[in-house]
């Protein structure tokens, strides 16, 4: 069916509900880490057929036919690699000069305003070894700029003063709900949990909640999940959480969770991946309530109190 000139092809393609924001970037998230440097004119990347260099005009081209709700910029940023004094040098030269492209390849002919919101990267590094780069920043391309990425949580202290008030995404290792909760005290507004999908994967259906429940009578702290592949789940007809509205708790019983996980079966992954979304869907609620309830401090402290730091270790396979 063809799409019209307001919509997105790239939503229209992956079926996404309109309420959703459609985001995109020139890594996977979490990233991994290229096998070759960047290019004054590309990034290295990852794709489904290896590593490859993404130019700065294709990305630009993508964006333009694709048409997201949010971009990420190009950063001159090598995951997990220390950049050496030459190649701090370069970083922000890079990345401005991408900026730019990007800005003016989005921008609409009639009015000059962008079809899609342009989140510009903050590189993982000082800000006077990136004070050219900010600068421009905020003072020529300030209106033009909607949001911030950031691909390290420290860097909030370096955004312009002038420009705190525009919303930040972070580009992070999130390892569970505990880093989503000082992600947010440090002012961060968006980010990509990834955890959710390597969770499904390993078998584990997650039972956290915010506000936390009391700590049980032993004092024992709560686990942030349950591993289904454990063998006292064969005869267990409960739902994976008794409170659970989702359509997996409403519908099914942890026995037939971990039958289709012993059979193999795809079925028990999308099961336990529809309850994950809903128990972080529930998170995420009891977060913004919290903020409005001028508790969120308050509910991040216990919640570290009563909960463990770290997933439970799963004992089975995940589908592929």
């Amino acid at each position: 069916m063809p799409v019209s000139e307001d919509q997105s092809r790239l939503r229209r393609f992956i079926a996404l509900q309109h309420d959703a924001f459609l985001i995109l970037g020139p890594r996977r998230q979490p990233p991994v880490p290229a096998r070759t440097a960047n290019s004054h004119t590309s990034i290295s990347i990852q794709t489904a057929l290896g590593f490859t260099n993404l130019e700065s005009d294709d990305y630009v081209e993508a964006v333009q036919k694709l048409r997201p709700d949010i971009i990420v910029g190009l950063a001159d940023y090598e995951y997990k690699k220390r950049p050496g004094v030459k190649r701090l040098e370069t970083m922000g030269d890079r990345t401005l000069t991408w900026t730019q492209d990007m800005l003016t390849g989005i921008e609409d002919g009639t009015d000059g305003s962008p079809d899609t919101a342009f989140f510009a990267p903050l590189l993982p590094i000082e800000a006077g070894q990136q004070s050219y780069y900010l600068d421009a920043l905020k003072e020529e391309l300030a209106g033009r700029v909607s949001g911030w990425t950031l691909f390290d949580p420290a860097s909030v202290d370096v955004i312009p003063a002038d420009m705190r008030q525009l919303p930040r995404l972070a580009l992070t290792e999130i390892r569970g709900p505990h880093d989503i909760l000082d992600y947010i005290a440090l002012g961060i507004d968006v980010v990509m949990p990834a955890f959710i999908g390597d969770a499904t994967d390993a078998g584990l259906a997650l039972t956290f909640v915010l506000p936390s429940p009391r700590r049980p009578q032993d004092g024992k702290r709560l686990p942030l999940g349950v591993d289904m592949w454990s063998e006292k789940y064969v005869a267990d007809w409960r739902p994976i959480v008794e409170e659970c509205k989702c359509y997996t708790c409403k519908n099914h019983h942890r026995a037939f969770i971990r039958h289709l996980l012993d059979a193999k079966e795809m079925l028990a992954w999308a099961l336990l991946q529809v309850h994950n979304h809903h128990v972080m869907d529930v998170f995420f609620g009891g977060i913004r309530q919290s903020m409005s309830d001028g508790t969120y401090e308050t509910e991040r402290g216990t919640f570290r109190q009563d909960y463990e730091g770290e997933f439970p270790a799963n004992t089975g396979r995940g589908p592929r």
